[in-house]
């Protein structure tokens, strides 16, 4: 039986100031958007956040940005977040930013336990500066380290007292990996169900890779609303 709060607060408690955390979520879906809000209550800073993008300005990570509490973001897209650009120009946000592939796999590869890999992306780039180059049946492929976190902060429609997960629709997007990366993974999901209540041919994230859960109720704000 995994650990069920009832306080994001709680939840929170014991991620401290320069944490490296992995944020779920694409845009606004999938994003464990109480967590988040819990951590800009408790105030703590210097935070190494791995995720996608930073949300937009007024919610989600955005709203970590805005407080300065995120030291060092790194990520595959400044994308809509106005805050996000302007601590990146300013050079008050550090950000090292990497093919949205490679960061998948980055992330993948650490929940898995294999330390680096090489990959084709960013060869002959900026982003190869400085990083070892090997050449394999006589293509070129830059070597790329894999990430792990102290805790991963994701989101699930469902789960069950196991810490069994499953994920709806295009939540499903850097969540599954992240649980499985992170030193501890907390889980906000919208419903917990009785043991047994999980086809088990659909979960998505096995209980293994996670340590504490809670329910919450979430907005689902949409990124970018366009009207006829």
């Amino acid at each position: 039986m995994k650990r069920i709060l009832t306080s994001f607060s709680e939840a929170v408690a014991d991620i401290e100031d320069g944490a490296t955390l992995m944020v779920g979520g694409f845009g606004l879906v999938g994003i464990p958007e109480n967590l988040i809000i819990a951590l800009v209550e408790k105030g703590v800073k210097d935070l190494t956040v791995i995720s996608n993008n930073c949300g937009i300005d007024d919610w989600g990570l955005g709203l970590l940005l805005k407080k300065k509490q995120i030291k060092k973001v790194i990520g595959s897209y400044v994308g809509e977040n106005d805050e996000f650009e302007r601590q990146l120009l300013a050079g008050e946000l550090e950000v090292e930013l990497t093919p949205q592939g490679t960061l998948a796999e980055k992330i993948r590869a650490g929940g898995a336990g294999i330390p680096a890999f090489y990959t084709p992306a960013g060869v002959g780039t900026p982003i190869a500066e400085g990083r070892e180059v090997r050449t394999f049946k006589g293509k070129k492929y830059l070597l790329e380290d894999a990430l792990t976190a102290d805790f991963s902060l994701i989101y699930a429609k469902k789960a069950d007292p196991m810490g069994n997960l499953i994920y709806q629709k295009t939540t499903r997007n850097f969540n599954p990996i992240m649980a499985a990366a992170g030193k501890v993974t907390i889980a906000e999901v919208e419903e917990i169900v009785q043991i047994g209540e999980l086809e088990p041919d659909f979960i998505h994230s096995p209980g293994i890779y996670i340590q504490r859960m809670i329910e919450g109720v979430q907005q689902k704000r949409i990124e970018r609303l366009t009207t006829a």
